[in-house]
């Protein structure tokens, strides 16, 4: 829910949409197509500074918000160092024969930052810029209206599961439910099971309420 806060409050957010749009898109085609390490990385730091300093995003969150393709990128690109390439054995781990070869270790450190790269230029558009406004862009290039429609739900359904889910992880918390490696386990098993029953639940009502208002198969959309 910060996120969408921050897209409304921002001091980009009068700034045009479209623009926006197509400079986080651009920047993203550019980090894949030149595909090298530094440039990935002055996009990395030039979005950030956009954020932090013209934006105002809160630092808090973009370190919380970096530190997920940060974690992911890191652990899939470890994983690429020390399972994939034919060249050169640049380092012997001693462990089960596995070893870090020379292109694999560039490709890890490319496909890191170039990774990173691309998740701060979405990162940019999301964070300034209303999803209503995003989703119009993407009508204006003739994206099939079945596929906004369906982002747009998600998005909606998103926040509806947060909610559900600190709503009943604080119930288990306050019976104890995490006291413990086998309880935790437990607790989260539970948690996971409701959810998936509670998302069942919540997409029926959605289909009411959607019928009652007149749903005839497209969503009207939000044009600024």
């Amino acid at each position: 829910m910060e996120i969408d806060y921050i897209a409304h409050t921002n001091e980009l957010r009068n700034v045009n949409s479209t623009f926006k749009f197509i400079f986080a898109i651009f920047l993203m085609v550019f980090a894949l197509i030149v595909n090298l390490p530094i440039v990935s990385l002055i996009i990395t730091f030039f979005i950030a500074f956009l954020l932090l300093f013209v934006a105002r995003v809160p630092f808090r969150f973009y370190i919380k918000f970096i530190s997920i393709p940060f974690g992911f990128s890191l652990i899939t690109c470890i994983f690429l160092a020390f399972f994939f390439g034919t060249g050169p054995i640049i380092f012997h781990t001693g462990i089960f024969g596995i070893v870090v070869r020379e292109d694999a270790l560039t490709l890890a450190i490319t496909t890191f930052f170039r990774t990173l790269a691309c998740f701060s230029a979405l990162g940019f558009l999301s964070s300034t810029t209303p999803i209503s406004e995003i989703l119009n862009d993407l009508k204006k290039i003739k994206v099939p209206k079945i596929f906004i429609e369906i982002a747009l739900l998600m998005y909606n359904i998103i926040f509806v599961f947060l909610d559900q889910i600190k709503i009943m992880t604080n119930a288990q918390k306050t019976r104890m439910g995490y006291n413990g490696i086998k309880n935790s386990y437990r607790s989260l098993g539970l948690l996971i099971t409701n959810l998936f029953f509670k998302s069942l639940e919540k997409s029926e009502h959605l289909q009411h309420a959607l019928d009652s208002r007149g749903y005839n198969g497209e969503l009207p959309k939000y044009n600024p």
